[in-house]
This record gives structure tokens, sequence and C-alpha cells, in this order.
């Protein structure tokens, strides 16, 4: 568990062990069923017989139903250190503090569209800790540690449901791998950002994101924009792939209100769950297919656009996807395009996301040879080098100085 290409054959036994400890304890919660829900079943007046055959209508198109690891069994036996729960400690308050402008920094949300591989996921954060020590004083830097990858139509999911990039799908792996680096991540001082898929998934990395954004597919999902209203992180919500601005605003709104929905423990458990609402939401400029919205005119159309709503001027800007036009190295001109509105006074400007790996660019998965990939290099996105986001880094260092200045 101490080497990073160590993390996949633990996650494997740890996840091993744990679904046989929930395999056992599934057996146990249906025996109780089996001896208390008669009795319940006399008292209600529902006899055996009462019962039609739903075997025609129940689980017609599941090819299969399998045990997986829970969310406190995990976090049972990967527990946070107490250097990883500092630094999302440390790190969400400061990135609340920007949010809210307690803070004049400016949060940069930087790394890999997607992880696929735990090494060279471990060598990034690495390059991300020495770039937060040298620009401390005007940058949060943020990791990308993206383990789920919402699809347009059908491809690989992510490493938290494919750890293996092979189709095996071994999910309770993945989820394992993916605590276990998050937990190696934050342990080196880096906090790290998420995208939340599904009301499953957060849970098995509780206590270790600090900022988590909302995605372009899913922003008009109310139950996505409800379950958020409960994160302890911060979020954000990017509008939507044809442009919508106004449905980022709209979840935004949503999210900053107490609710009441069905949800899930940390058992797997459905419960009715209460939220106090999130504070700290706010839009995502990401652009769209048909062109960016990152330039001065478009934070200006956002910030009239939110004051109208009632809330703070607040964005942060997505300087990949249609804001670079799914070209990495666009992502330079949308980069220095911000830097100089926040050297110009733009205090709205909140934050900025940047794609980049080990290695520029992107290369295609083929899930019969996943060995054959090069190292550091996306299997999603293009990224640009970390070269190149040293120096997008000092360049928004630099506006941050001129705007304080």
């Amino acid at each position: 568990m101490s080497s990073a290409d160590g993390i996949l054959s633990a996650a494997t036994r740890i996840a091993d062990l744990l679904l046989d400890v929930q395999t056992r304890v599934n057996g146990q919660i249906d025996a109780a069923l089996a001896e208390a829900l008669p009795g319940v079943q006399r008292q209600l007046g529902v006899t055996a017989d009462a019962a039609a055959d739903l075997g025609d209508l129940v689980n017609a198109r599941i090819t299969g139903m399998s045990v997986v690891v829970t969310p406190a069994s995990v976090a049972a036996v990967v527990p946070l250190s107490e250097a990883s729960a500092a630094t999302t400690r440390e790190a969400r308050r400061a990135v609340t503090g920007i949010v809210t402008g307690a803070d004049d920094r400016l949060a940069v949300i930087a790394g890999p569209c997607s992880i696929h591989d735990p090494e060279a996921a471990l060598e990034y954060a690495a390059f991300i800790a020495r770039m937060r020590e040298r620009h401390a004083a005007d940058l949060e830097v943020v990791m990308r540690t993206y383990t789920e990858k919402p699809r347009t139509e059908v491809d690989w999911k992510g490493f938290a449901y494919d750890p293996f990039l092979d189709g095996s799908s071994r999910i309770s792996v993945g989820l394992v791998a993916t605590r276990l680096l998050m937990c190696r991540i934050t342990a080196l001082g880096v906090p790290v950002a998420a995208e939340p898929l599904n009301a499953l998934t957060p849970q098995y990395v509780n206590g270790l994101v600090t900022y988590n954004g909302v995605g372009a597919r899913n922003v008009t999902d109310q139950t996505a924009r409800e379950r958020v209203s409960g994160f302890s992180s911060v979020i954000g919500f990017k509008n939507s792939p044809e442009g919508s601005v106004e449905s980022a605003i709209q979840a935004v709104m949503t999210a900053r209100s107490p609710h009441e929905f069905l949800g899930v423990d940390s058992h797997g458990v459905s419960a009715q769950l209460s939220t106090t609402g999130n504070d700290t939401g706010h839009v995502i400029l990401r652009g769209a297919k048909d062109g960016p919205n990152y330039s001065a005119e478009h934070v200006a159309d956002l910030k009239r656009r939110l004051a109208a709503r009632g809330l703070p001027e607040v964005v942060v800007v997505d300087a990949s996807h249609g804001n670079s036009q799914k070209n990495h190295l666009r992502q330079i001109d949308v980069v220095h395009d911000l830097a100089g509105q926040i050297a110009g006074g733009e205090r709205a400007i909140r934050g900025v996301m940047v794609e980049s790996n080990l290695v520029a660019g992107r290369q295609d998965l083929d899930q019969r040879d996943p060995g054959s990939l090069e190292y550091g290099k996306s299997v999603t996105d293009a990224c640009v080098d970390p070269g190149t986001t040293e120096e997008m880094l000092a360049e928004l260092a630099a506006a941050v100085r001129a705007r304080r200045g």
C-alpha cells in the first residue's frame, strides 16, 4: 500500500475482504427480515397468496446484481490520516473564503481530465504540491482528481467504475482505490476536486474532497442540485453543454436552499436526508459547442443575471471544454484573457479550471490492451503539460497581485 503502483493491488485485497464481510451481513439482514416480516404481514392482514407473480415484470433487463462494498466499511479500513484531514479542512476554508470574498486570492483547479493511472496521478500531485508552495500567497491550487466520467453516449466511465481499464468493471475495487488515492494525495498536502455523478460515490470519499463541480450534463438534474445542498465541500455548477447559463443559475438557487429528499446512508440503506443548503454554490462558465463564454462581456452578463436573482457576483471559469473548443492549447489563450480581466480589477472571477497532465495531448484507450497506454497522457480530453501549466499559474498569480495592488 506504500507504493503508487500498489494502490490497485491493495484496493483489490481490501475489496475482496470487505465483499466477504458484506455478503455475510446481507445474509444476516435477509434472515432477520424473514423472521420479522411475517409478523408484520399478519398484523396488516397480508397473506402470501395475495402476491402476484412478478417474474416477467421485475428486473426484466438486469443481467447481474453483485454485492458492493459500503462507504462505512471502506472508511473503517481506509481511515483518513491527520494530514489528509488537515489538508481538506484548510483547503475548504480557503476556497470558501475565496468564493465569499474574504480571501482575495484565486482558486485554481488543475489536473488531468480524468484519473486512470494511480502512479501518474501521484507524480502529478507532487507537481501540484510544488506549485502550491510557489504561489501560496496568490493562488489556492486544488488538484482535479476525477475518477467518474460522464459520457455523452457510451465510453469508459472512469477509474471508479473500471479501474483496470479493461471492461471488467470491478466497481468495489475502483471505489476503494479512489479513496486510497485521494488519501495519498491529500497526505501530500494537496487538496482534491471531484465531479459527483450519483448519490452513492461521494460517500466513499467523505472528508477528502475540497471542491465538487457538478458537470454540464448533470446541471439540469434536480436530484443532483438537491443532493449537493448537503455537501460539506465547496460546489460549483457548469453551464449546460449547449451553453445555458440560466440552468447553472437555477442550480445555484436550488443548492443554496435546504431540502428533504430520499438518499442513502453510509451503509447503503435508503434514508431521508435533510440539508441546510450550501452557500458556496456558484456558476462555472465552461463554454458551449458553438463558442466560448469567458470574455469580459460574458462575465458582465453573468454578473447582471446573478444580481437580478439576489446571488453573489461570483464566477469560476473553465479554460477547457467549450471555452477551448476541445483544443487543449487554447487554454493558454483563455487563461491569458482571464488574467487580463483579473489584473484589470475584475473581482467576480474567483477561480479558474485547467486540464493538465504529465504529458500533453490525449490518447485512445483500447480496453483489449490497456498496457499499451503512454504513461502520463490523458485517455479522455486532451491536457496541457506541466511546463505550460507552470506558465499559466504564474500569469494568474501575477494578475492577482495586480488586482490586489
